[in-house]
């Protein structure tokens, strides 16, 4: 079951190129409507209007994007509910929360202002499968036919849905805590969480000093945020703060520092939730992580007892690995962090409020809590490719059997194609950082000279 233009979490481009044009998109919410709703292809009639919920991050181009999705929708015969900026996991748990038929985000996630995307949530508030997607793409070829002007839908906003949400997450929170005595600076990244991050720390009793909360459609993940995080341990170290939370454009990533400024990745802070719930006797399983989870993670984890798996890189492939296991907790490297028994996807908020429930009850500090978690090094090599060179071709193997005759057995690499970004990534650990630096750009070279 190939796709066309789903990629890894939704669609994603650049505004203005295919896909991400307003025609291309209303084409979009009309399949999609077809599909989610469980329309009939070659029938005209829906029955019963469903709803869909329309989220976005706060890109100016999302004002455009949501117009035109609306659009399609509306077209098919959907009625649509809008909430403007919300956090992708907000989009999902509302969508669940009020019985809707779907839900979808108008966002890039950590890109660039410039790039916007589309992710779809399913009436049970989860990423949706790839066999859905199939079916949407193959929607999109069909006519676009607008449904009789007494079936078409109708939008109207969600006032409410910021406090709604606020509410879930500290709902997530143990109820007799809180995190008063606590000074903790947010990073909401100029994006979608600038008016929920701050109100759920403080309404939980923190100190809260907020930064990226200024959004002005074009500074979303500018020098702040998750992949940012420069900016965050610099006002942690000077508001004399006691951790700092960094989170991305759409809110479904989160990296975390210390008074110190030292910064903890999503490796790390899963950790520190894991060894939370196994000492307390609150763990469901395993733990699933990625191709790309650090080994120093999985090593930490055995000697805990504890279970791991790796999925595909994306959060979406964790879950699906995390339903198939039974299990509860799951999460990547770039901050995803799904904890099951929650939510149903990926939450920023949601993980970082289970980092600081473990840290408050053991009175212990991050470094403290991960004294135990060693990282190996990662080298990894970013290589732009607009078209995706054969990663099979002999020059690339006998690269990538050379580097890895060279790590032996202590070391792995990890050659993939980024499904958010026009990127190969080539990704080499070992406990020799020099060595792994040396490996993953002999790989990237060959690679390279494929991309041109």
């Amino acid at each position: 079951m190939s796709r066309h233009y789903f990629g890894t979490d939704g669609i994603r481009g650049k505004v203005g190129e295919m896909p991400v044009t307003p025609d291309f998109v209303m084409k979009l919410g009309y399949a999609a409507g077809r599909v989610l709703t469980g329309a009939s292809a070659t029938t005209g009639a829906i029955g019963k209007p469903p709803v869909v919920l329309i989220g976005k991050d706060t890109r100016v181009a999302g004002y455009m994007l949501e117009a035109a999705l609306q659009a399609g929708l509306c077209a098919a015969g959907v009625h649509v509910r809008l909430v403007g900026p919300m956090p992708t996991p907000a989009v999902a748990y509302l969508t669940r929360a009020l019985r809707l038929q779907a839900g979808v985000v108008i966002s890039a996630s950590h890109n660039p202002f410039e790039d916007n995307g589309i992710k779809f949530f399913s009436a049970q508030g989860e990423k949706l499968e790839d066999a859905t997607e199939v079916l949407i793409e193959q929607e999109l070829e069909r006519a676009l036919i607008t449904m009789p002007s007494a079936q078409l839908g109708r939008a109207k906003r969600l006032e409410d849905a910021p406090a709604r949400y606020i509410e879930f997450c500290k709902s997530t929170f143990p109820f007799e805590s809180n995190l008063r005595g606590l000074k903790i600076v947010v990073d909401c990244a100029n994006g979608a969480t600038y008016h929920i991050a701050p109100s759920v720390l403080h309404e939980l009793g923190a100190e809260v000093v907020a930064i990226g909360v200024s959004p002005d459609g074009v500074n979303i993940n500018h020098e702040c945020g998750a992949t940012h995080t420069e900016t965050l341990t610099q006002a942690v170290i000077q508001h004399q703060a006691d951790f700092g939370i960094a989170l991305d454009g759409d809110g479904d990533r989160v990296m975390m520092c210390d008074a110190d400024g030292r910064l903890f990745n999503g490796d790390q802070l899963l950790y520190v939730i894991a060894r939370y719930r196994r000492l307390n006797g609150m763990l469901k399983g395993g733990v699933v992580g990625t191709l790309m989870s650090n080994l120093g993670l999985e090593h930490a984890l055995g000697r805990l007892d504890i279970a791991f798996k790796r999925a595909k890189v994306g959060d979406r492939y964790v879950l699906e690995q995390l339903i198939q296991q039974g299990w509860s907790l799951g999460g990547e490297a770039s901050g995803h962090i799904l904890c099951l028994e929650k939510h149903t996807t990926g939450d920023g908020i949601i993980a970082a409020l289970q980092v600081l429930r473990a840290l408050g009850e053991s009175g212990k500090t991050l470094a403290e809590y991960t004294y135990d978690l060693h990282m190996y090094p990662q080298c990894m090599i970013n290589v732009r490719s607009q078209t995706k060179p054969d990663l099979q071709h002999d020059q690339v193997r006998q690269a990538v059997s050379d580097a890895e005759a060279r790590l032996g057995a202590s070391g792995r690499i990890v050659l993939r194609a980024s499904g958010t970004e026009p990127l190969i990534r080539v990704m080499v650990e070992c406990p020799d950082a020099a060595l792994a630096r040396q490996c993953a750009e002999q790989v990237a070279a060959a690679v390279r000279s494929l991309a041109g």
